[in-house]
């Protein structure tokens, strides 16, 4: 299993986990990121993949000064569930 990177070509994060990738997608404007998306493959569910993703992807965010807003439930679940992360 590889490191989360932030594939800006394809506007997502991603964690490529033996060929098949869990994503964050996103986009970016006005100072905000928002993430519109987030999949992990069926056979890879329940190993905490999508939560190590959005949290790599809010830690870069927050790095780089921009603002999250949550576009898609499961983000939106995350910022809920890790009030450290929020504001």
């Amino acid at each position: 299993m590889s490191e989360v990177v932030d594939n800006k070509g394809n506007s997502r994060f991603e964690l490529d986990v033996d060929g098949e990738f869990v994503i964050a997608e996103y986009r970016i404007a006005d100072g905000s990121i928002f993430f519109t998306h987030t999949e992990t493959p069926y056979n890879l569910r329940g190993r905490g993949l999508a939560a190590e993703v959005v949290k790599a992807a809010v830690e870069s965010a927050r790095a780089r000064g921009l603002k999250v807003v949550p576009r898609c439930s499961y983000v939106a679940h995350w910022l809920k569930d890790h009030p450290e992360y929020q504001g």
